[in-house]
């Protein structure tokens, strides 16, 4: 019989300790593997949202964000300029503002408003309807859509709130197009998009022509095309998919990343302490059997490596079982942290990742090692005559 199921039949000679083994295992893995997933899942759910936009850089007047510093003034002249280099594929220039949507009844609906101007691809996916395809036309998202009752072809009126929200704009009326998906939409945020004209007008021309930054798709390589940028236009300052990402895990993320490998140690330790105590409990009351063996000649190798296949089991079987009770613990704790106010609905706390099940399974071969070290040291150094006496003597 083979070292491997030697160990199989002493795990089964003992069914509730194994079972308690493998249960222990299985719960510290998925905690483990959704801390794992926690430490990089923000950043690559990031990244997806930036790339899922069609752009991979971001444009504003200064190093600022959109929105807190000044805006770029002519700005679709400037999105032009930037759209006609080489190294660009196509240029948007984008404004946010505060509006109030005034439904049918008289109540009002706290929603964003985004001008866009002209190109040949927008950060937005039209569901139902058109284009925006001239002035007055708007696309809505599918919560204002659903809460003021609107569909293609709808009129909406609506106020601005370009300056301040103490301002009081005369309320225009424009008419929905269609209904589109816009990227980093947050939970039961409405959203109303229309060309940088139309938003001018909401604002009553004040800050006319301006934005608050410019996206840019380029022809594949984003850094030659943001040195373009740069030389073209040095006033603006360009940041890349790939810088931002940086700047957010310098910063943003660095917190999220720190819980996880905290959570990963403590883990990582309540699962060696565990298969130890497990391994040296069952060492210690087959001290007899296994002095026996040995004494019928089972070499000391052989009865070390029945100490660590069982250990390889335990860790095996509780592993397994980890990774679908880790993605169902996943998925649960994802709905409970997206519910904080400001994430996008696309943003996910915990992504799957294959570098993160490849750390999983190491980290858990490693402490299987770990774990049954002790025990087969207490095999490997058993006096087996002093053994035998004491166990005829008791």
């Amino acid at each position: 019989m083979n070292a491997l199921a030697f160990a199989w039949r002493s795990l089964v000679r003992q069914p509730a300790r194994a079972v308690l083994g493998v249960l222990g295992v299985a719960a510290v893995g998925a905690l483990l593997l959704d801390m794992l997933l926690l430490s990089e899942g923000l950043v690559s759910s990031m990244r997806d949202l930036l790339d899922h936009s069609g752009f991979d850089l971001r444009i504003t007047a200064t190093d600022s964000r959109p929105g807190a510093g000044p805006r770029i003034e002519a700005a679709a002249r400037a999105a032009a300029e930037i759209a006609a280099l080489p190294s660009v594929r196509s240029a948007v220039a984008l404004r946010f503002v505060d509006a109030r949507v005034e439904r049918a009844d008289g109540t009002i609906i706290e929603a964003a408003l985004q001008g866009v101007s002209e190109g040949p691809a927008r950060p937005l996916t039209v569901l139902r309807g058109r284009e925006i395809q001239q002035p007055g036309d708007v696309l809505v998202n599918e919560t204002l859509a659903r809460d003021a009752g609107l569909a293609p072809g709808s009129p909406l009126v609506l106020r601005a709130a370009c300056t301040s929200d103490a301002e009081i704009l005369p309320r225009i009326t424009v008419t929905v197009s269609g209904t589109a998906e816009f990227p980093f939409e947050t939970p039961g945020e409405s959203i109303v998009a229309g060309s940088l004209g139309t938003l001018d007008e909401a604002c009553g021309q004040s800050g006319a022509g301006e934005a608050d930054l410019v996206l840019v798709a380029s022809q594949g390589d984003a850094a030659a095309a943001a040195a373009a940028i740069q030389a073209a236009r040095p006033d603006l300052h360009t940041v890349t998919n790939d810088e931002l990402i940086g700047q957010f895990q310098a910063s943003g993320f660095t917190y999220f990343r720190q819980i996880g490998a905290v959570l990963t140690t403590v883990t990582v330790t309540f699962a060696l302490l565990l298969i130890t105590v497990l391994l040296t409990v069952s060492v210690n009351q087959r001290l007899g059997q296994i002095a026996a063996l040995r004494a019928l000649g089972l070499s000391r190798r052989r009865v070390v490596s029945d100490v660590f296949f069982e250990s390889v089991l335990i860790v095996g079987i509780g592993g397994a079982l980890s990774l679908p009770l880790g993605i169902l613990l996943a998925r649960w704790l994802d709905g409970i942290l997206k519910r904080m106010p400001g994430i996008p609905v696309d943003m996910h706390f915990f992504v799957f990742d294959p570098a993160a099940l490849a750390m999983h399974a190491l980290l858990l071969a490693v402490t299987a090692l770990a774990a049954a070290l002790y025990p087969m040291q207490l095999v490997a150094r058993l006096p087996i005559v002093t053994t035998l006496r004491n166990e005829v003597v008791s």
